[in-house]
């Protein structure tokens, strides 16, 4: 079994790191075409060959996908493939917020306006799992007279990429994770307004980042599987820095890869994503 993980920045890249330390003591450093691959192999509980690189691509989609694509590509040209791609690092969360603001008005009331809280399920915590079942690119597409349209309404290209059911649902088991869309945007949220907006197009959106579906749009260019694991620093919404919560989910993503390694070397996957 061979993984790639990919993260934005070095203090990610290094919290996934330490997560193997007890199993795989020794990182080798190994370049790649615009990065460098920490390459680890930890003993796998199952006895299989496992191999974990992980790679810092850069901040943003483009970034990722290009880190990927040429993390991938190396690989397969050295017949050494990668059979899971996943996407990690910290991320704002769409926690329990109030609602965005309106102007004060006389006419008669309304319907109260939407919550930045994720409908139907308990809301991430700062400091908690998130697992995608959907890596949905959220500002793709174009500004019209009627509001946002996806690239896809505008007969392009693909918005939504969907990680192996049964991983993602091993993975949450394990983490108690929060499961459910993670949102790739390339400018991040700063108002109560356009957090309620991205919830009202993706009612199932738990979090959102800025890398997840450009490693997914490389990885399924080669048939590989992706998978995004995110830990929560911020609530998404207005930027209130004094909130932010980054060492606490630095040390969360730590622990939830080093859950998440056994799972690893116990998975293969047919072209559907089942378990064998």
């Amino acid at each position: 079994m061979r993984v790639l993980i990919v993260t934005a920045v070095p203090a990610e890249r290094d919290a996934v790191v330490r997560a193997f330390a007890a199993t795989a003591p020794e990182v080798a450093e190994l370049p790649v075409p615009g990065g460098v691959i920490h390459r680890l192999s930890p003993v796998s509980p199952a006895g299989r060959p496992l191999t974990v690189d992980v790679l810092a691509a850069g901040v943003g989609p483009a970034a990722a996908a290009a880190g990927t694509a040429a993390a991938l590509t190396a690989a397969a040209v050295a017949r050494t493939p990668y059979d899971l791609a996943v996407s990690a690092g910290i991320g704002g969360g769409f926690t329990a917020m109030p609602p965005a603001t309106t102007p004060p008005t006389t006419a008669a009331p309304t319907s109260p306006a939407p919550t930045t809280t994720r409908p139907g399920s308990a809301a991430p915590r700062l400091g908690s799992v998130v697992v995608a079942d959907a890596i949905v690119a959220a500002d793709l597409g174009a500004e019209t007279p009627d509001g946002f349209a996806a690239v896809t309404d505008l007969g392009f290209g693909t918005v939504e990429h969907l990680p192996p059911a049964p991983l993602v649902a091993a993975v949450a088991e394990a983490t108690d994770a929060v499961r459910g869309t993670v949102l790739t945007v390339s400018t991040v949220t700063g108002s109560a307004e356009r957090a309620a907006e991205l919830l009202r197009r993706h009612p199932h959106a738990v979090a959102e980042a800025m890398e997840g579906f450009g490693v997914a749009e490389a990885a399924a260019a080669q048939a590989v599987p992706a998978l995004e694991v995110r830990t929560v620093s911020n609530a998404v919404g207005p930027r209130d820095r004094a909130a932010w919560r980054i060492g606490e989910a630095m040390e969360a993503l730590t622990s939830a890869f080093a859950t998440i390694a056994p799972l690893l070397g116990t998975w293969t996957f047919d072209p559907e994503g089942t378990r064998q």
